[in-house]
Protein backbone atom coordinates (compact mmCIF):
# COMPACT_ATOMS: atom_id res chain seq x y z
CA UNK A 1 0.00 0.00 0.00
CA UNK A 2 1.22 3.50 -0.83
CA UNK A 3 0.61 6.44 1.46
CA UNK A 4 -1.56 8.39 1.08
CA UNK A 5 -3.94 5.88 -0.49
CA UNK A 6 -7.00 7.08 -2.42
CA UNK A 7 -10.08 5.32 -1.09
CA UNK A 8 -12.44 7.36 -3.27
CA UNK A 9 -10.37 9.17 -5.93
CA UNK A 10 -10.01 12.84 -5.16
CA UNK A 11 -12.37 12.66 -2.17
CA UNK A 12 -11.37 10.18 0.58
CA UNK A 13 -7.74 9.43 1.41
CA UNK A 14 -6.01 7.22 3.96
CA UNK A 15 -2.53 8.07 5.19
CA UNK A 16 -0.20 6.16 7.47
CA UNK A 17 3.47 6.20 8.49
CA UNK A 18 5.78 4.76 11.11
CA UNK A 19 8.34 7.56 11.39
CA UNK A 20 7.94 11.30 11.94
CA UNK A 21 7.46 13.33 8.79
CA UNK A 22 6.93 17.04 8.35
CA UNK A 23 4.98 18.02 5.26
CA UNK A 24 6.16 21.51 4.56
CA UNK A 25 3.29 22.97 2.60
CA UNK A 26 -0.30 21.88 2.19
CA UNK A 27 -2.88 23.71 0.08
CA UNK A 28 -6.57 23.26 0.73
CA UNK A 29 -8.70 24.22 -2.25
CA UNK A 30 -11.75 22.59 -0.64
CA UNK A 31 -13.08 22.32 2.90
CA UNK A 32 -11.39 19.27 4.39
CA UNK A 33 -12.39 16.95 7.23
CA UNK A 34 -9.59 15.04 8.95
CA UNK A 35 -10.34 11.97 11.07
CA UNK A 36 -7.35 11.19 13.28
CA UNK A 37 -7.21 7.41 13.82
CA UNK A 38 -3.90 7.22 15.72
CA UNK A 39 -0.85 9.37 16.35
CA UNK A 40 -0.68 13.16 16.56
CA UNK A 41 -1.34 15.78 13.91
CA UNK A 42 -0.33 19.44 14.25
CA UNK A 43 -1.70 22.05 11.85
CA UNK A 44 0.05 25.42 11.61
CA UNK A 45 -1.25 28.34 9.58
CA UNK A 46 -0.49 32.04 9.84
CA UNK A 47 -3.48 32.39 12.19
CA UNK A 48 -3.71 29.15 14.16
CA UNK A 49 -1.84 26.20 15.60
CA UNK A 50 -4.00 23.17 16.35
CA UNK A 51 -2.91 19.80 17.73
CA UNK A 52 -5.07 16.69 17.72
CA UNK A 53 -4.71 13.06 18.71
CA UNK A 54 -6.33 9.75 17.87
CA UNK A 55 -10.12 9.83 17.96
CA UNK A 56 -10.41 13.55 17.18
CA UNK A 57 -11.76 15.34 14.11
CA UNK A 58 -10.59 18.58 12.49
CA UNK A 59 -12.38 20.72 9.90
CA UNK A 60 -10.11 22.87 7.70
CA UNK A 61 -11.54 25.75 5.69
CA UNK A 62 -10.91 26.03 1.94
CA UNK A 63 -8.44 28.44 0.30
CA UNK A 64 -5.69 28.09 2.91
CA UNK A 65 -2.03 27.22 3.04
CA UNK A 66 -0.35 25.64 6.08
CA UNK A 67 2.09 23.12 7.52
CA UNK A 68 1.20 19.64 8.80
CA UNK A 69 3.38 17.69 11.21
CA UNK A 70 2.51 14.01 11.57
CA UNK A 71 3.87 12.04 14.54
CA UNK A 72 3.19 8.35 15.31
CA UNK A 73 3.03 7.29 18.94
CA UNK A 74 5.88 5.09 20.26
CA UNK A 75 5.46 1.56 18.97
CA UNK A 76 2.47 2.47 16.80
CA UNK A 77 1.71 3.84 13.36
CA UNK A 78 0.29 7.20 12.42
CA UNK A 79 -3.11 6.87 10.74
CA UNK A 80 -5.47 9.49 9.41
CA UNK A 81 -8.44 9.65 7.06
CA UNK A 82 -8.88 12.80 4.99
CA UNK A 83 -12.19 13.70 3.34
CA UNK A 84 -12.24 16.48 0.75
CA UNK A 85 -15.61 18.25 0.91
CA UNK A 86 -15.68 19.35 -2.69
CA UNK A 87 -17.90 22.21 -3.71
CA UNK A 88 -19.96 20.34 -6.31
CA UNK A 89 -20.93 17.72 -3.72
CA UNK A 90 -21.79 20.37 -1.13
CA UNK A 91 -23.99 22.08 -3.74
CA UNK A 92 -25.86 18.80 -4.26
CA UNK A 93 -26.43 18.52 -0.50
CA UNK A 94 -27.82 22.07 -0.45
CA UNK A 95 -30.28 21.18 -3.21
CA UNK A 96 -31.26 17.80 -1.76
CA UNK A 97 -31.65 18.94 1.83
CA UNK A 98 -32.84 22.48 1.11
CA UNK A 99 -29.99 23.92 3.14
CA UNK A 100 -28.08 27.13 2.58
CA UNK A 101 -25.95 29.65 4.40
CA UNK A 102 -28.04 32.35 6.07
CA UNK A 103 -25.19 34.69 7.00
CA UNK A 104 -21.44 35.13 6.62
CA UNK A 105 -19.33 32.72 8.67
CA UNK A 106 -17.13 34.70 11.08
CA UNK A 107 -15.63 31.94 13.26
CA UNK A 108 -12.11 30.44 13.18
CA UNK A 109 -10.99 29.03 9.81
CA UNK A 110 -10.05 25.67 11.33
CA UNK A 111 -11.74 23.97 14.25
CA UNK A 112 -11.74 20.76 16.21
CA UNK A 113 -15.16 19.11 16.09
CA UNK A 114 -16.56 18.17 19.51
CA UNK A 115 -17.24 14.46 19.52
CA UNK A 116 -20.59 12.79 20.11
CA UNK A 117 -21.81 9.20 19.78
CA UNK A 118 -23.04 9.76 16.22
CA UNK A 119 -19.72 11.17 15.01
CA UNK A 120 -17.83 8.43 16.85
CA UNK A 121 -19.95 5.82 15.09
CA UNK A 122 -19.36 7.51 11.74
CA UNK A 123 -15.64 7.59 12.45
CA UNK A 124 -15.51 3.88 13.18
CA UNK A 125 -17.58 3.03 10.10
CA UNK A 126 -14.92 4.46 7.75
CA UNK A 127 -11.79 2.98 9.34
CA UNK A 128 -12.26 -0.59 7.96
CA UNK A 129 -12.61 0.72 4.39
CA UNK A 130 -9.44 2.78 4.81
CA UNK A 131 -7.35 -0.04 6.21
CA UNK A 132 -8.43 -2.35 3.39
CA UNK A 133 -7.46 0.26 0.79
CA UNK A 134 -11.09 0.92 0.04
CA UNK A 135 -11.39 -2.43 -1.73
CA UNK A 136 -15.08 -2.82 -0.83
CA UNK A 137 -16.13 0.84 -1.16
CA UNK A 138 -17.89 1.75 -4.38
CA UNK A 139 -18.07 5.33 -5.62
CA UNK A 140 -21.73 5.43 -4.65
CA UNK A 141 -20.97 4.22 -1.12
CA UNK A 142 -18.15 6.72 -0.80
CA UNK A 143 -20.35 9.67 -1.76
CA UNK A 144 -22.98 8.48 0.71
CA UNK A 145 -20.35 8.38 3.49
CA UNK A 146 -19.29 11.95 2.67
CA UNK A 147 -22.91 13.14 2.72
CA UNK A 148 -23.43 11.35 6.03
CA UNK A 149 -20.38 13.09 7.47
CA UNK A 150 -21.65 16.51 6.42
CA UNK A 151 -25.08 15.89 7.95
CA UNK A 152 -23.55 14.73 11.23
CA UNK A 153 -21.31 17.83 11.32
CA UNK A 154 -24.40 20.00 10.97
CA UNK A 155 -26.15 18.00 13.68
CA UNK A 156 -23.24 18.59 16.05
CA UNK A 157 -22.67 22.25 15.05
CA UNK A 158 -25.63 23.76 13.14
CA UNK A 159 -23.70 27.00 12.61
CA UNK A 160 -21.38 25.13 10.24
CA UNK A 161 -23.95 25.60 7.47
CA UNK A 162 -22.44 29.08 7.03
CA UNK A 163 -18.96 27.55 6.98
CA UNK A 164 -19.73 24.75 4.51
CA UNK A 165 -22.22 26.36 2.16
CA UNK A 166 -20.54 29.67 1.37
CA UNK A 167 -19.91 29.36 -2.37
CA UNK A 168 -18.83 32.94 -3.00
CA UNK A 169 -15.39 33.59 -4.42
CA UNK A 170 -12.81 34.75 -1.85
CA UNK A 171 -12.93 38.54 -1.59
CA UNK A 172 -9.81 40.64 -1.94
CA UNK A 173 -8.05 40.44 1.40
CA UNK A 174 -5.35 42.71 2.80
CA UNK A 175 -2.42 41.83 0.53
CA UNK A 176 0.33 43.29 2.71
CA UNK A 177 -0.85 41.56 5.88
CA UNK A 178 -1.34 38.23 4.10
CA UNK A 179 2.06 38.19 2.38
CA UNK A 180 3.99 39.26 5.48
CA UNK A 181 2.38 36.35 7.35
CA UNK A 182 2.74 33.73 4.60
CA UNK A 183 5.83 34.59 2.53
CA UNK A 184 7.73 31.56 3.82
CA UNK A 185 5.35 29.04 2.25
CA UNK A 186 6.79 27.55 -0.92
CA UNK A 187 3.78 27.91 -3.18
CA UNK A 188 3.46 29.33 -6.71
CA UNK A 189 2.64 33.00 -7.20
CA UNK A 190 -0.57 31.86 -8.90
CA UNK A 191 -1.67 30.23 -5.64
CA UNK A 192 -0.90 33.36 -3.61
CA UNK A 193 -3.10 35.25 -6.08
CA UNK A 194 -5.98 32.81 -5.58
CA UNK A 195 -5.68 32.84 -1.81
CA UNK A 196 -5.88 36.65 -1.74
CA UNK A 197 -8.99 36.69 -3.96
CA UNK A 198 -7.29 38.05 -7.08
CA UNK A 199 -6.59 37.09 -10.65
CA UNK A 200 -2.88 36.67 -11.38
CA UNK A 201 -2.78 39.97 -13.27
CA UNK A 202 -4.59 41.80 -10.47
CA UNK A 203 -2.31 40.21 -7.86
CA UNK A 204 0.85 41.31 -9.66
CA UNK A 205 -0.53 44.82 -10.14
CA UNK A 206 -1.61 45.18 -6.49
CA UNK A 207 1.64 43.62 -5.31
CA UNK A 208 3.75 46.13 -7.23
CA UNK A 209 1.75 48.99 -5.74
CA UNK A 210 2.02 47.58 -2.21
CA UNK A 211 5.67 46.47 -2.11
CA UNK A 212 7.20 48.36 -5.08
CA UNK A 213 8.59 45.03 -6.29
CA UNK A 214 7.51 42.06 -8.43
CA UNK A 215 6.20 39.13 -6.32
CA UNK A 216 8.97 36.59 -7.07
CA UNK A 217 11.75 39.09 -6.40
CA UNK A 218 10.12 40.26 -3.16
CA UNK A 219 9.56 36.69 -1.95
CA UNK A 220 13.20 35.75 -2.60
CA UNK A 221 14.54 38.83 -0.80
CA UNK A 222 12.14 38.45 2.11
CA UNK A 223 13.09 34.81 2.64
CA UNK A 224 16.82 35.49 2.37
CA UNK A 225 16.67 38.43 4.79
CA UNK A 226 14.78 36.23 7.24
CA UNK A 227 17.44 33.52 6.81
CA UNK A 228 20.27 35.97 7.49
CA UNK A 229 18.55 37.11 10.68
CA UNK A 230 18.02 33.53 11.89
CA UNK A 231 21.64 32.57 11.19
CA UNK A 232 23.31 35.79 12.35
CA UNK A 233 21.16 36.71 15.36
CA UNK A 234 19.42 33.48 16.37
CA UNK A 235 22.45 31.26 15.54
CA UNK A 236 20.36 28.67 13.72
CA UNK A 237 21.85 26.20 11.25
CA UNK A 238 21.12 26.61 7.52
CA UNK A 239 20.05 22.97 7.31
CA UNK A 240 17.35 23.55 9.94
CA UNK A 241 15.75 26.65 8.39
CA UNK A 242 15.86 26.45 4.60
CA UNK A 243 12.68 24.35 4.27
CA UNK A 244 10.79 26.55 6.71
CA UNK A 245 11.65 29.55 4.54
CA UNK A 246 10.28 28.06 1.33
CA UNK A 247 13.47 26.79 -0.35
CA UNK A 248 13.26 23.43 -2.10
CA UNK A 249 16.83 22.34 -1.37
CA UNK A 250 19.81 23.34 0.76
CA UNK A 251 21.96 23.83 -2.34
CA UNK A 252 19.41 26.21 -3.90
CA UNK A 253 19.19 28.13 -0.63
CA UNK A 254 22.99 28.39 -0.29
CA UNK A 255 23.42 29.59 -3.88
CA UNK A 256 20.70 32.25 -3.55
CA UNK A 257 22.10 33.37 -0.17
CA UNK A 258 25.63 33.80 -1.54
CA UNK A 259 24.36 35.64 -4.61
CA UNK A 260 22.55 38.18 -2.40
CA UNK A 261 25.01 38.57 0.49
CA UNK A 262 28.35 37.63 -1.08
CA UNK A 263 28.89 34.85 1.44
CA UNK A 264 27.38 31.39 1.77
CA UNK A 265 25.40 30.57 4.93
CA UNK A 266 28.28 28.44 6.22
CA UNK A 267 30.75 31.25 5.59
CA UNK A 268 28.55 33.60 7.56
CA UNK A 269 28.47 31.11 10.45
CA UNK A 270 32.27 30.92 10.38
CA UNK A 271 32.59 34.73 10.53
CA UNK A 272 30.24 35.18 13.49
CA UNK A 273 31.52 32.17 15.47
Amino acid sequence: MTSPEEILPGVIFYSYLSAKRKEKVCLWNHHTLILQVSGQLVLETSEQKISMNGGEMLLIRKNQVGILTKTPLPGANYETIVISLQEDLLCKIVLEEKLEADQKYIGPPNLLIPSNEFLQGYFQSIVPYARSSGATMTDEMGILKVKEGVKLLLLALPQLRNFLFDFTEPHKIDLERFMLSNFHFNVPVEKFAQLTGRSLASFKRDFQKTFDSPPRQWLQNKRLNAAKYLIEIKHQKPSSIYLDLGFKSLSHFSHAFKTKFGKSPNELIYIIS
